[in-house]
């Protein structure tokens, strides 16, 4: 762009020495000569001081362009020498690490060489030792082994026994106390429900009119509720019985409806049936919103809050299984309170754990797995789903929460008076705890005492020493775990007695 304004004003210069010509032709056609000719002069000297103007201009820029570009040139040279240099650099390095592998490739050879040799003079050896002792290595470590257990079997028994009753003593204390604490803050009732219902009579009329002429309004209410009642064998009484609670509560409103009204025909009986389900309904609901509100919860759906009502109505042993779940609730709140564990995903699993209980007559399967899954499915945490999953072992206790709900279900089940089992059910019990531990080699006797709390197992002393008898109780325990359904603990006591008599004659 520079080059080409002095060639622009060369041009220009000519033009206006062209234009001062063309002038002077036209003044000399004109008659304007003299003119003309200063014209002619003055453009001439105009041009000739463009033109010089415009040659050192260009030899200016060509000087400053022969500057920068011998500037390039050394620039260049530099760079280029700076790049030789490190290219010599690199391939001195390179040769020193070529070197250097070289040497390490000899000294992991002469290595690899000494390894090989330690190995035979080791194998050399391990041959000699076994021909000087008569053994072979197997053997000698066989032999060696069987000393050191001989000599330090004693000592790992008192060992074991010692660390055992360490922690079986910190454990007791810690738990009973734990235990203690919340029993001492919980009272609830323990009277067993029973599966039947006594009604009484305000006549002997109104036992004919319930049994209807040819027993016509009898039959038809046992048909309504699927409860068996019987009018004769109790004077002044109506019997209702059936293992359906909340039939026989059905039954009881109806009958109670009918007696007060004082018609009695298949056509009340199915309307007073009717009106004694809507009722025991919202009994349902009613007990499933009190529990809730009692515990401390809040945001329960509706549908579990429905199923934890109908609890009140089922029983489990002769105890109602809605009081149960509840004093449950309040044990596991304070226990978890105390050992720092989730106070309301305890409270929650507590209330829920035999939420399936009110439904196995619909859904098949164990109830701890039915509850779980209502959980699931209505969207509880994962947290209370195992706890109830594992109430009774099926699955094993993996959080504090869950551990705690074995635990509280075992201690409200238990305690007397919370149950009613019959004779026949205890002897039972009795004889499989005892068949159990019989059942394991080396046993003299076994007795199931404390109302089947212990087993009391006696060894021979022949056949089953001290270590033994430490694993022969742990066994004997896990396999009453895995075969038996009891509430509470079992203790498991082995005992192994060595005599030695003698006569001095």
């Amino acid at each position: 762009m520079e080059i080409v304004i002095p060639i622009v004003a060369a041009v220009v210069g000519i033009a206006a020495g062209a234009g001062g010509i063309f002038a002077y032709n036209k003044h000399n056609e004109n008659g304007g000569k003299d003119k003309a000719d200063d014209l002619v002069r003055k453009a001439k000297h105009e041009a000739s001081e463009i033109v010089l103007n415009a040659k050192k201009e260009a030899t200016s820029i060509a000087e400053k362009s022969q500057s920068e570009e011998n500037e390039r040139r050394k620039e260049w040279k530099r760079t280029e020498n700076r790049l030789a240099e490190r290219e010599t650099a690199l391939d001195a390095k390179l040769d020193q690490l070529e070197k250097k592998t070289e040497k390490l490739n000899r000294e992991e050879k002469e290595i690899e060489e000494l390894k090989n040799e330690i190995r035979e003079i080791r194998d050399k050896q391990h041959e000699k030792l076994e021909k000087i002792a008569g053994l072979s290595k197997a053997d000698a470590r066989d032999k060696l082994m069987k000393m050191t257990e001989n000599d330090i079997k004693q000592d790992l028994v008192n060992l074991v026994a010692k660390e055992q009753k360490e922690i079986k003593h910190d454990i007791d204390e810690t738990a009973q106390a734990m235990l203690l604490t919340a029993m001492e803050r919980m009272s609830s009732e323990v009277t067993a429900d029973r599966t039947v219902t006594a009604l009484k009579l305000p006549d002997d009329d109104m036992k004919g009119r319930i049994i209807g002429k040819e027993g016509r309004n009898i039959q038809a209410l046992q048909r309504a509720t699927g409860v068996d009642i019987m009018v004769d064998d109790t004077p002044g009484m109506v019997v209702l019985s059936s293992f359906d609670p909340i039939r026989r509560q059905v039954a009881r409103y109806a009958l109670e409806r009918l007696m007060k009204d004082g018609r009695i025909n298949p056509a009340s009986i199915e309307e007073a049936v009717a009106k004694g389900e809507k009722e025991i309904e919202k009994e349902v609901v009613r007990a499933g919103e009190d529990a809730v509100r009692e515990v401390g919860l809040v945001g329960i759906p509706r549908e579990l809050v429905h199923l934890i009502g109908e609890l009140k109505f089922r029983t489990s042993y002769g105890q109602n299984v809605l009081l149960h779940s509840i004093e449950m609730a309040h044990v596991a709140g304070m226990i978890a309170e105390e050992i720092g564990a989730d106070k309301r995903v305890a409270k929650t699993a507590a209330l829920m754990h035999d939420m399936g209980k009110a439904v196995t007559h619909k859904i098949e399967g164990k109830h701890a797995d039915i509850g779980a899954e209502l959980a699931k499915k209505y969207g509880m945490p994962d947290e209370v789903v195992h706890a109830i999953a594992a109430h009774h072992d099926d699955i094993e206790a993996t959080t504090p929460e869950a551990v705690i709900i074995k635990i509280c279900d075992a201690m409200s089940a238990a305690r007397p008076g919370a149950r009613n089992i019959s004779a026949e059910n205890f002897a039972e019990r009795m004889r499989d705890l005892e068949n159990i531990a019989t059942g394991f080699p080396g046993i003299d006797k076994a007795y199931a005492i404390s109302a089947g709390r212990e087993v009391r197992v006696i060894v021979e002393p022949k056949q089953i020493d001290d270590l033994s008898a430490l694993k022969l109780a742990r066994d004997i325990a896990n396999k009453i775990e895995a075969t038996m359904s009891y509430p509470g603990v079992i203790k498991v006591n082995v005992i192994r007695e060595t005599r030695a008599i003698e006569y001095a004659k």
